[in-house]
């Protein structure tokens, strides 16, 4: 959780590289030749309505969905056939909408379930340590580390789901839906929280329905239609374009 000395302006490789993916739910094709790069360190969104293919794209890279064709690497290595155990330690955590916690389970039990990719006794000084930074990132999880997660507030459920995924140190963390059902204050939070972990090391693919904001803390940003990548532009450049506008800022420029 410590924060990254790279350079903003040094040269990144890429970590994730999607090519041409085509994903079906049974007979119906959801993602149709979709491609997508992720530099190492980066913040990249993808922006899109309800049922265009953003939640469908984040599960076909964990490994929830098959692909029907095209090739998916990670980290230079095909992982297009690898389950979804294998891409964790690999070093992908997926975040999935509705946070998904285990109700209940305590908080603790939560982020030692996230770790479970470590064997807590080879390495449980290592993973104490991830908990007491996770705690600092996100102080409530630490007032209520043996409340069931039930009793939590939503916003707290986001903040464990979040801190749940770093457990397992990941290179890539996928958020979907992040600020989903939270009050405004919360949002902001959230948002200043994938912010922090960024700045830490991890990259991140982020599938928001808060448009302005999502492109206001990514570097690259996506924009899905119908299961089809229409849009693709640094996010300044998307902040300013008249299409993403209309749709997706509410008329809103810079």
């Amino acid at each position: 959780m410590k924060k990254s000395s790279r350079p903003i302006s040094a040269r990144r490789c890429r970590l994730l590289k999607l090519r041409d993916i085509i994903v079906h739910y049974g007979p119906i094709l959801a993602l149709k030749e979709v491609s997508i790069d992720v530099q190492d360190g980066e913040i990249v969104t993808i922006l899109g309505a309800n049922g265009a293919g953003k939640s469908t794209t984040l599960r076909a890279i964990s490994g929830l969905l098959k692909l029907s064709s095209g090739a998916m690497e990670f980290g230079g290595e095909n992982i297009s056939r690898l389950t979804p155990e294998k891409r964790v330690v690999k070093g992908i955590a997926h975040v999935p909408e509705g946070r998904r916690v285990f109700p209940g389970l305590s908080v603790m039990d939560n982020l030692l379930l996230g770790a479970c990719v470590r064997s807590v006794r080879k390495h449980q000084r290592e993973i104490e340590s991830d908990i007491d930074s996770l705690f600092t990132l996100f102080p409530d999880l630490k007032k209520f580390s043996q409340n069931l997660a039930w009793t939590l507030s939503g916003g707290q459920q986001q903040m464990l789901a979040i801190a749940r995924g770093l457990m397992a140190r990941p290179k890539l963390l996928l958020l979907d839906e992040p600020s989903l059902g939270l009050a405004p204050v919360l949002v902001e939070h959230v948002f200043a929280s994938i912010k922090r972990i960024n700045q830490g090391g991890t990259t991140i693919l982020l599938v928001e329905q808060n448009a302005h904001m999502a492109l206001e803390i990514a570097a690259r940003g996506y924009v899905i239609e119908i299961g089809k990548m229409v849009l693709h532009d640094t996010a300044s450049n998307l902040l300013r374009d008249e299409r993403m506008k209309q749709a997706y800022l509410g008329g809103r420029g810079r």
